[in-house]
């Protein structure tokens, strides 16, 4: 039922669907990324699965009915020739979401010009590439969405953690200005900042001992999983966030949220 006096109702659930839309996924091979492509495909986009290796990458296609593409997305020309077979694949591309981005755990004093050059390069220059060259091919195309991935990293300080954190902190500024300046082009950029997602690479890294003291360090106990960032990056993909744009949602379990200071004997 409508009312005269009141906005129209939309089908919400079909907000969520992107289907007969495109999405090049950079960084689709495993973790956040491949739940992603699988999020995206759920609701009906069709996908080109991007990754640095080849094997992910062609694995990860297959899994979703996708095309897959091996490219170094922090190389102009790699990049200007996956949107271009993009293109010619899939006839236009409605979507972007940008995964990549690796930290290293190093002390200020110690980090020496080539992982500073190295960081900036792995999280911020390539996403600089691919909103710069796929943003041209959605403007051909009418508009249309781009989501990147950030960290907490990047809103807060991380220990040992200051070129990737920072290159984070340049990650959302540039999400904000493309926000402003493709807007107008019908394209709306936001990006994902998770706390700490139990990927491969960070289960690996942290083990048992490390999982168990970010669940205590989590006010809803337990870690993030790759799903759950996926969740967020199709909700800014979808229609659901159509007045979204220029934004960082932060995918935490709240530990950004918590009080910093030690209340034990308090």
């Amino acid at each position: 039922m409508t009312r005269a006096d009141d906005t129209p109702v939309p089908d919400y659930l079909s907000l969520i669907r992107l289907d007969g839309r495109n999405f090049v996924v950079i960084g689709a091979g495993q973790g956040i990324g491949r739940q992603t492509a699988h999020a995206l495909t759920h609701a009906g986009a069709r996908l080109f699965c991007v990754d640095v290796d080849p094997d992910l990458a062609s694995e990860i296609a297959e899994e979703v009915d996708g095309i897959g593409w091996a490219a170094d997305a922090t190389r102009r020309d790699e990049v200007e020739r996956l949107f271009a077979e993009a293109e010619a694949r899939l006839g236009r591309i409605d979507g972007l979401v940008d995964i990549v981005g690796v930290g290293r755990f190093l002390d200020f004093f110690d980090t020496p010009d080539d992982v500073w050059d190295w960081e900036h390069d792995i999280v911020l220059r390539h996403a600089f590439l691919a909103a710069q060259v796929g943003g041209r091919a959605m403007v051909a195309s009418g508009g249309g969405v781009m989501v990147f991935v950030g960290s907490a990293s990047g809103i807060s300080s991380a220990p040992r953690h200051a070129a990737y954190g920072a290159a984070k902190a340049g990650l959302m500024n540039l999400v904000r200005t493309l926000a402003v300046e493709l807007g107008p082009k019908g394209i709306r950029v936001n990006n994902v900042a998770p706390g700490l997602a139990w990927t491969p690479r960070v289960s690996g890294w942290l083990g048992d001992e490390g999982r168990a003291l970010n669940e205590a360090n989590t006010p809803i106990r337990r870690v993030g999983q790759p799903s759950e960032m996926a969740s967020a990056i199709l909700f800014l993909a979808s229609d659901l966030a159509s007045h979204v744009s220029g934004h960082t949602l932060v995918v935490d379990g709240g530990v950004g949220a918590k009080f910093p200071y030690p209340t034990e004997g308090k």
